[in-house]
């Protein structure tokens, strides 16, 4: 019984997806739910498992394609054996073609794995792209490839020099021109290598644009001493991580300050909806994570109802998820907040990009230690500093600035987080 692998349903707001890497070929078993393919989308990559047990009779697109919800991918046998199946859907006629159109269409499905800069480069050094392995994606051939494949082109036979006119009067000799220089030779000393975008990258390339096109972006900073913070947590912490399994992060203490701010100046919390301004009464915070395919902003939901504990827990399952590619879209859909921490890679001072339709997001950093003035006395503090980025058209300086000190005041005493002031 033949049974088609379809692409699985994705969200409203994805029209497509590429296929990324099949993980079994033609003829080879499969068991039910084995995840058969990674498809990508601008949000999450998500994995397509076997509708059941069966041999792959067919691959309908191949690495690279571009496929849209429910489109047929594959087909699957639920009756053969692996090496057994052979593909049923192509036509009887098409084994008795001449070995001829075989090799033609081979040949063309080789041209097509080879980028167009590349092809040029191999056609002048005559080299038979078919020889050339690539390493780009989907196995295509760069222009990298190209250049640092030896040629094969023959030799030239030596010409025999020219027979010198007798003249009566010596002629003084010229000048030889430079030995010529192949461009080939000279590129492959400064190898290049073209590929394109991931869709979460392409996505967020175009967010961020959309962010610096349509709000009007102010930063404004401050600076915390993040000793109480850094005392309290190496007195609770083996307490609290025999108590709930998790250690308990700076991460924590930074969205609870931040929900503090956000009760304090509701509109630090808002949107803006064509000529409206809409106000969250709920605290969905995005938590930005670096992953292999790029930046992600999983969302912790209602935040506000939830305890260290919770918070620590659900930002180490994002960033598990995040390194797996297994995020999914419903985590990574919504937010009326955003923390950004370049700290962890050791970033001193940023002015993060505002997430929209969200109208504020914080950037914390380095903690460090540095001289400041206490009680008119210069101390050594561990010093971190906050910038906030805003939307300047619904957020006027005074929230902005009077929201970061909140959020200031809180972290220099924690003890505010627990009364709630």
């Amino acid at each position: 019984m033949i049974i088609e692998v379809k692409v699985p349903q994705l969200s409203e707001s994805v029209a497509e997806a590429t296929l990324v890497k099949w993980n079994r070929k033609e003829g080879e078993s499969v068991a039910r739910d084995e995840n058969l393919i990674d498809i990508e989308t601008d949000k999450v990559v998500l994995e397509t498992p076997a509708p059941a047990e069966g041999v792959i009779v067919r691959i309908l697109k191949q690495n690279g394609a571009t496929v849209t919800s429910g489109e047929v991918i594959a087909q699957l046998d639920t009756e053969a054996k692996a090496g057994d199946a052979k593909p049923v859907s192509a036509p009887a006629a098409e084994a008795s073609k001449p070995a001829a159109a075989a090799t033609a269409s081979k040949d063309a499905a080789s041209a097509a794995t080879v980028l167009p800069a590349a092809r040029k480069i191999l056609a002048e050094k005559g080299i038979d792209a078919s020889n050339v392995a690539g390493t780009g994606p989907g196995g295509r051939v760069t222009k990298a490839d190209a250049l640092s494949a030896g040629s094969v082109k023959p030799a030239s036979a030596p010409v025999a020099p020219a027979a010198t006119p007798v003249t009566a009067l010596a002629t003084p000799a010229l000048p030889q021109p430079p030995v010529p220089v192949s461009i080939e030779s000279v590129l492959a000393d400064r190898p290049e290598q073209r590929v394109p975008m991931s869709r979460l990258r392409a996505r967020v390339a175009e967010r961020l644009l959309q962010s610096q096109a349509q709000n009007a972006i102010l930063t404004t900073f401050n600076e915390v001493n993040m000793a109480p913070v850094m005392e309290m947590r190496k007195r609770f912490q083996e307490k609290f991580e025999k108590e709930h399994g998790v250690k308990l992060g700076f991460m924590s203490f930074f969205v609870k300050a931040a929900v503090a701010a956000l009760k304090k100046y509701p509109v630090l919390n808002a949107s803006v909806d064509g000529n409206d301004i809409v106000y969250h009464g709920y605290f969905d915070i995005g938590i930005a994570v670096g992953s292999p395919r790029g930046l992600v902003v999983p969302i912790l939901r209602d935040v506000d109802q939830m305890s260290f504990a919770d918070i620590e827990k659900k930002i180490a399952e994002f960033g598990v998820k995040a390194k797996e590619g297994k995020l999914s879209i419903e985590e990574l859909t919504g937010g009326t907040f955003s923390i950004s921490n370049g700290g962890v890679f050791g970033s001193m001072l940023s002015t993060p990009i505002i997430n929209p339709p969200q109208s504020a997001i914080l950037g914390i950093h380095a903690t460090k230690d540095r001289p400041v003035v206490e009680n008119g006395q210069i101390v050594i503090r561990p010093i971190n500093y906050l910038a906030m980025s805003y939307d300047h058209r619904i957020i006027d300086g005074r929230e902005a600035v009077l929201g970061l000190v909140t959020m200031k005041e809180a972290l220099e005493d924690p003890s505010r987080l627990l009364f709630d002031i």
